[in-house]
């Protein structure tokens, strides 16, 4: 019998469908997030935290500034008591938001986008990020809120130092004894994002010998493309095969994705940091672990192997943290990369989750680590239609699941459960796809599972 639970988003009543919120926070280009948007949302976001203390982060993008300081501006027109911690990888900002005990944060980014792309992360004081659902909430403040009087507005307060303070709080749940004894040498991908802040330091200061690449913060990504993926990351793959490095190790624009390479030059991909994070975790001491639904299977097999049970939520960072904050999962993460502890915070924190991995490789080499990690190969295809288009699939693909008598979780589209393999089917929630997403212990039958789902896809449209 599985080990497993599914975990159902609460969507607020009435007409919350969010016009600018989508899966985490608000997201696009100047033309369609610019000032006035960002001053209008910081306006409602400080109205729907009470006026309260509001921290403001960014990355460093040619147009962080320009929404820095519209974002500043409308909190403070409303009220709020503005903390400015200046640039910051999204972990820092969100383990601050818990360490001074804001009421909300709002973190200007656009994540692994490319560099024409800005936008506002918002999290609450519970350090929960803000879904579309909630986001749809904020929504109906917009051009709505209500001016402070002229004796209520308080100039923003400058906070330096949050990486050191996240660095201090990290090396506590380390073991730096391991690093100085093994003195690993790692190659540093800093994709020219902000982890360029505190990555380097931090290794530095565990004995790691290092060497950094695209090291320098630069909005224009000149070094790859802000995303981690195989293909973006040649150079880093290259240099660890002809240094002999005993891993490499590369992060997305704000530092809340990674990934890896190990030291025989193979890249370890997102959900495969994630599963053997939750390795780590689980010989320290037993938890639940909690993931989405298009996470790879070999997450849950983990977890099994230890008694463990797996819930399954949504995807999006939103739905993890919200249901982390109930205290009951001992770590989280998804596909991409990124993983919540949370006894940090409820971020995804790819610094974090780097360092436990450098840790565990002080011990024996990554490409070892993985060889207890249960072999998936995963194929991704999608279908092109409207709204009316996705329904009439996901329908559809519901019907046939529960005539074949298959194990269904709809959470979040349909996922089909089967014996080593697994399909989902999920609307794109901003796109007009069905994106379909197949997993199988050999690459053909992925293949397969992907092709035979996207017949039967086009066939319902």
């Amino acid at each position: 019998m599985l080990n497993l639970i599914t975990v159902r988003a609460t969507i607020p009543t009435g007409n919350m469908m969010a016009k600018y919120f989508g899966t985490n926070g608000i997201r696009g280009t100047m033309e369609t997030v610019g000032t006035e948007l960002a001053l209008q949302a910081a306006q409602a976001i400080g109205s729907y935290f009470k006026c309260g203390k509001i921290l403001v982060a960014r990355d460093h993008r040619l147009t962080g500034e320009a929404l820095r300081n519209a974002v500043v501006a409308g909190l403070q027109s409303v009220g709020c008591d503005v903390i400015d911690i200046g640039i910051a990888t999204s972990p820092t900002a969100e383990f601050m938001l818990k360490k001074l005990g804001g009421d909300g944060l709002i973190i200007i980014t656009a994540s692994h986008n490319p560099p024409e792309y800005n936008g506002l992360k918002v999290i609450d004081g519970k350090g929960v990020s803000i879904s579309k659902e909630r986001g749809g909430e904020i929504e109906k403040l917009f051009g709505k809120a209500k001016p402070a009087a002229h004796g209520a507005i308080k100039p923003a307060k400058e906070y330096r130092g949050s990486a050191r303070e996240h660095m201090d709080a990290m090396m506590a749940l380390l073991h730096p004894e391991k690093f100085a004894k093994r003195k690993p040498f790692i190659i540093l991908d800093i994709g020219n994002g902000t982890a360029a802040t505190i990555a380097p330091q931090l290794f530095k200061e565990l004995g790691c010998k290092i060497l950094s690449i695209n090291s320098h913060m630069d909005g224009h990504f000149p070094g790859r493309p802000s995303e981690p993926r195989e293909e973006n990351i040649q150079d880093l793959i290259r240099m660890v095969k002809e240094t002999k490095a005993d891993a490499g190790i590369a992060w997305d624009g704000d530092g809340d994705r990674v990934v890896f390479v190990d030291e025989k030059g193979n890249f370890v991909v997102g959900d495969k940091v994630y599963a053997l994070s939750v390795l780590l975790k689980l010989k320290e001491g037993k938890g639940d672990v909690l993931t989405t639904v298009a996470t790879s299977k070999a997450v849950e097999d983990v977890a099994s192997k230890f008694g463990c049970k797996t819930i399954y939520t949504k995807v999006g960072a939103p739905y993890m943290s919200e249901e982390m904050a109930k205290g009951k999962a001992a770590i989280a993460g998804e596909e991409v990369g990124g993983v919540i502890y949370p006894e940090l915070s409820l971020a995804k924190d790819g610094i974090f989750t780097a360092a436990k991995i450098v840790e565990a490789i002080c011990g024996k080499p990554l490409s070892k680590w993985m060889e207890e990690i249960p072999a998936y190969y995963n194929v991704k295809a999608r279908v092109e239609c409207g709204e009316k288009g996705k329904k009439s699939i996901l329908d559809g693909i519901n019907r046939h699941a529960k005539q074949k008598g298959y194990k269904i979780m709809d959470i979040d589209g349909i996922r089909l459960t089967f014996d080593d393999s697994w399909v989902i089917v999920r609307a794109s929630g901003t796109e007009p796809y069905v994106r379909i997403f197949g997993e199988a212990k050999s690459k053909g039958k992925a293949e397969a599972l992907v092709k035979e789902y996207e017949k039967l896809a086009k066939g319902f449209l």
